[in-house]
């Protein structure tokens, strides 16, 4: 699944919707909010004021007076204008430091919301992610929706009321010609401006899509980083690297480009608008009808109105690409989990800890059934294994277990309660697993036990830990507990990783433990005293486990035999050895295989 893959299609209209759904946000602070916007006003009030000042400072300075009006009066406005510009400033930073606190908690909010959304997403979607697309989606649209807060309301706003202040201003003192002038120039500059952005919106887009495209490359060798040393195929993940790079930079030298052309063009529609202002203004100059004065003050509000109009098309820019990168942002949101608890779901209730599959059928699609019209229970306290080749189907057991995903036909029952009908998180709170691919955290060994349990105590996590026969292991590194495990668990074995899952097992204790090739990856010393391990576990539990290996598993109350989705025999040990049958063949090979090592 890729993500940020825009469409370069540049008449994509963008969805302006989302500013709605920043209101919330902003009506958590309510009174920060009102504060910033008088700030605002201030501000722009003073702004405006500024130029009538510098006008008459001008004029006093060119008149006729006694020298002692010639020094007081220019001095006092000359004060005056200083005080207006630097309360000017001083509202507009105490406004965006004001803002600044429901900015940086919108954006903690959006965060902590995408990422709870992205746990309740179904197994699916994260089976087909691309974890460095999403990422940067993630990163870009928080970033995203931070700059839309700050420029839509302290930058748009009052920059088009400002625009207002200044053309109302020119046209009653002095007349229409300026006002059009100013007018006219604002615009074609926002209609250029929004016209250039809209076409280059497809550069933007590009770029996006390049750069989420090369850091997905990027992060997946790295995680696969084994992998490409088994194979030799260092050039070849440096071609595929450089080949998405080379998309990246041919993007970027596009955007580059076509932002040459927007930039170039605004300048125009400025130097064209100040010249065409100077030279009203100088020609009323000549003609007596307009002081020195006033030729400053004109050339001060022409000055002072592009400043924030050509700010107004930075802003635009970047808010058209802000909302380019929040698109996908907005789509993980709208995404819906395939599994979701039922409005009158109810707390599993684990009395007894029975399972019982009634006629479970369960296809990934439609047109590859992997489950058949599959019935078995597991009684309280049994210990149920299933057997079988690859793809059987036994691994589908577990994740239909957890509601990972949902059986097509059929139930599945704990203690007559149908999972479909309880809470997921009160479900998957009775249930422990040891996985057969154990992922780690990048922590401590102490912390990835411990994540089984969080509220557990130090003892009980160093208890757990014996019992998984990891504590000689932990023993003999330099940093013990503490030690780091790398990268989803890089630094440690298959077989110390599977320790590391079993004490999560051991530390949480549910009613009830499945076993996903619990012991695949350790070696034949170290499965006796894991098995014993887990048989002291087990005890008192309900115990469903998958297995490969059947040595594993001779000692379980019942054993399923899977093929092709079904159960095809099913019986202890010897009874199924009796039987002669799949599991005697299934047995007879291993044993074979066993004698040949």
């Amino acid at each position: 699944m890729r993500h940020n893959k825009f469409p370069a299609d540049p008449d994509q209209p963008v969805n302006w919707s989302v500013l709605w759904q920043l209101l919330p946000y902003l009506k958590e602070f309510r009174s920060r909010v009102f504060l910033a916007l008088l700030c605002l006003v201030g501000a722009k009030l003073a702004s405006v004021g500024m130029p009538f000042v510098l006008k008459h400072v001008v004029d006093d300075l060119n008149l006729d007076k006694p020298p002692s009006a010639l020094v007081v009066v220019p001095i006092a406005l000359i004060i005056a204008y200083g005080l207006l510009r630097l309360f000017s400033v001083l509202a507009g930073e105490i406004r965006d430091t004001l803002f600044g606190r429901v900015t940086e908690r919108a954006m903690r909010r959006l965060g902590l919301k995408v990422f709870q959304h992205l746990h309740r997403l179904d197994l699916d979607f994260h089976l087909n992610r691309q974890t460095g697309g999403l990422s940067r989606d993630i990163e870009r649209g928080t970033t995203g929706i931070g700059f839309l807060m700050r420029f839509m309301v302290f930058n748009i706003v009052p920059t088009v009321l400002e625009i207002a202040m200044v053309v109302g201003l020119l046209f009653y003192n002095y007349g229409l010609s300026f006002a059009v002038v100013i007018l006219t120039a604002v615009i074609t500059y926002v209609a250029f401006s929004v016209r250039a952005t809209h076409w280059r919106t497809q550069y933007v887009r590009e770029v996006n899509q390049a750069d989420s495209s090369t850091n997905s490359r990027a992060i997946d060798s790295l995680l696969n980083y084994e992998t490409v040393k088994y194979f030799n195929n260092e050039d070849y993940e440096a071609r595929r690297y450089d080949e998405d790079l080379a998309g990246w930079e041919t993007a970027r030298r596009k955007n580059r480009l076509s932002l040459f052309v927007l930039n170039g063009g605004q300048a125009l529609v400025i130097a064209a608008a100040m010249t065409a202002m100077m030279w009203l203004a100088a020609a009323q100059v000549a003609e007596g009808s307009m002081t020195i004065g006033d030729f400053v003050l004109i050339n001060a509000f022409t000055m002072q109105i592009f400043m924030p109009l050509n700010f107004l098309g930075f802003v635009y820019r970047e808010i058209r690409g802000a909302l380019a990168n929040i698109e996908n942002l907005f789509k993980l949101l709208d995404k819906a989990p395939a599994i979701e608890d039922r409005p009158d779901s109810a707390e599993l209730q684990v009395t007894q800890g029975r399972i019982e599959f009634a006629q479970v059928s369960f296809s990934y699609r439609p047109d590859r059934p992997i489950l058949n019209n599959l019935s078995f229970t597991v009684e309280p306290g049994q210990k149920v294994a299933v057997v079988g080749e690859s793809g059987a189907g036994k691994s589908t057991l577990v994740k239909l277990l957890f509601r990972f995903y949902e059986v097509t036909e059929g139930q599945i029952l704990i203690d007559n309660q149908d999972i479909r009908q309880v809470s997921q998180q009160s479900l998957r709170r009775a249930i422990g697993i040891v996985p057969q691919d154990t992922v780690l955290f990048n922590d401590s060994i102490f912390e990835n036990v411990h994540y089984a349990r969080p509220q557990a105590s130090k003892e009980e996590v160093k208890t757990a830990i014996r019992h998984a026969h990891l504590d000689h292991f932990i023993a003999s590194l330099p940093d013990g507990y503490d030690t780091l495990v790398g990268e989803r668990g890089l630094k440690l074995s298959g077989g110390e990783k599977q320790r590391v899952a079993i004490a999560r097992a051991i530390l949480k204790r549910p009613p009830i433990m499945l076993f996903d090739e619990a012991t695949s990856s350790l070696d034949s010393q170290s499965e006796g005293a894991i098995l014993s391990a887990l048989k002291e576990i087990a005890r008192g539990h309900t115990s469903l486990v998958i297995a490969h290996r059947l040595s594993t598993v001779v000692d379980a109350d019942k054993i399923l035999v899977m093929a092709q989705g079904r159960i095809v025999e099913q019986g202890s040990h010897s009874q199924l050895l009796a039987q002669d049958g799949h599991y005697a063949r299934l047995w007879q090979i291993q044993q074979q295989d066993k004698e040949k090592d």
